[in-house]
Formats: C-alpha cells, structure tokens, sequence
C-alpha cells in the first residue's frame, strides 16, 4: 500500500520536482490560466466567444514579420503579434461601421486572410520545425525570457482587469445605462480586447497561435455550466484551466505527447463531463424533467 502511494505521488508530482523545463512549463501555463481563462468569461458573457479564435489566428502575421526580420526573438515576435491583433480588431470595427457586414462576418474574413498570410511568410522565411512551433508552441521549451513574457502579461492583465471590472461588467450588462452616465462604452471594449491580445500573444510560445485560444476559451464555457454568478465562473474558469494544464503537462511527460494541444485536450475533457455532470448540463436538466404517468 506505501509502495503504491509513493508511485503515485511520484507520478503526479516528480516530474515538476525534478526537472526544471517542467517547472517553467507549469509556472507559464498557471499565469495564463489566471489571466486568460477570465477574460474568455467575458467573452462568452459578451457573445464573443468567437473573437479569441480570430484574433488568435490575426496575431499570426505579426509573429511572422517579426520572425523574418529578427529571427526566433521572443520580444519581436510579441510586438508584432499585438500590433497585428489590435490592426485586425480596429480594422474589423472599421468594416463594420461603415459598409453593412457584422463585426463577426469581418472578423471571420480578416482571421482567415491572417492565418493564410501568417502561415505563407513562416513557410517561405523558416523551417517546418520553425512553423510548427510558432502554429503549435511548445510548453515544455519556455525559456526564462519566454517565463517573464508570461508572467508580465499575467500580471499586467491581472491588474487591467480588476480596475477595468466595474466598467466592464457594466459594459457587459447594461450598455445603454453606462451610455447614460457619461461614460464611453468603446474605451473598456478597446482596452478589453487590448488584454486579450496581450494574452493570446503571451500564449502562443506554450500552446502556439493555434491552440492559445483553448485555454482562454474551453475552461470558460465550461464555468457558465456550473455557475450563474460571474464571481464563481472567473474563479471557476481558472481552476479548470490550472488543472487542465497540470494534467496535460503530466500526460505530455508520460506519454511523450505535444504538451500544448495535450493541455487543451484536457481542458475539452473538463468541458464534457460538465457537459453531463454540471448544473446546466445534460443529466441534470434530464432528471429535472417531469416523468410522463402512463
């Protein structure tokens, strides 16, 4: 019974303890957990679930042209990627004020113009290996530079989003009152999406452009089944997304699996038990239903 014990602490917990790439990795994906999985509430909240996903694939050029010109430069590759998803967003804004498509249906176009545009200039300027870590990422590859990224946008989103709370829970709920009062509803939607590129950019060196979003998005949608209040689904959301990535990073350790769409692999096993098991999932809402008396 001790042996068994002692396998399994040292199957959950060894891998962290004894190497150090292992504890970049999760110290990276627990800051994001913290800041990004929020931020993905507001989002579905806003029904903008699907924003993270194009601006995830509008930040792509920006890596892109920072790659050809400054090579793997962790810092260049970020400015380019926030810059390349604030132009999309404004650009997307743009559009749809002044022609008849909807943000979403501009959005939809400029993500996939992005994504081919992004992953043509990665092709022609770099290796697959190149490409395939930058669409990909890789967790257990953070470096201390590629840490304090993290960690600094964990931090500075952390902070953006508490003192923009109260703003953007009006925002959110009551437009028109905010409206009312004198304040400018734009200014928090602009800085929000400003804190979710941050994000999505921080995120693509661990989980890649492409699977960045998961970890915002999956632990989210899974807290609106558990809660109704917006309290315990920011605190929920980011439980989900810290236990997805310590289990993904265990499962990437054990079974030699690509740790970024592992974590996010997890994260959607998270999503359908609360699919089933969750106040406002599927068993629930079956034995909630009144039996039909033959």
């Amino acid at each position: 019974m001790m042996a068994t014990w002692q396998w399994l602490v040292d199957s959950l917990f060894g891998p962290f303890a004894e190497f150090a790439f292992m504890r970049r990795a999760l110290v990276a994906t627990l800051a994001l957990s913290v800041s990004a999985a929020p931020l993905g509430v507001f989002l579905t909240l806003r029904r903008m679930s699907l924003l993270g996903d194009a601006l995830s694939h509008a930040v792509l050029p920006g890596v892109a042209i920072g790659f050809m010109l400054f090579g793997l430069s962790l810092t260049a590759m970020a400015v380019g990627g926030v810059l390349a998803g604030l132009l999309a967003a404004a650009l997307a804004g743009f559009i749809s004020r002044f022609t008849t498509l909807k943000e979403d249906a501009s959005l939809a176009a400029i993500y996939l113009v992005a994504l081919a545009l992004g992953v043509t200039l990665l092709a022609r300027h770099g290796t697959q290996l190149d490409l395939l870590h930058i669409l990909f990422g890789s967790a257990l590859g953070v470096d201390a530079p590629g840490l304090l990224l993290v960690a600094g946008v964990s931090s500075l989103s952390l902070l953006g989003l508490a003192g923009a709370y109260r703003g953007l829970v009006l925002e959110t709920f009551d437009p028109v009152f905010l409206s009312a009062s004198g304040h400018r509803g734009w200014v928090w939607q602009q800085g929000f999406l400003m804190l979710v590129v941050l994000n999505l950019v921080a995120g693509f060196q661990t989980l890649g452009t492409l699977m960045a979003v998961g970890l915002m998005m999956l632990p989210a949608v899974s807290a609106r089944l558990w809660h109704e209040h917006l309290s315990a689904q920011l605190i929920n959301a980011s439980a989900q997304a810290a236990l997805a990535s310590w289990a993904g990073l265990l499962l990437s350790y054990h079974l030699d699996t690509p740790s970024g769409p592992t974590i996010i692999g997890c994260a959607g096993v998270l999503y359908l038990l609360s699919l089933l098991v969750s106040p406002g999932g599927w068993l629930p809402q079956i034995l909630k239903r009144p039996h039909r008396v033959a």
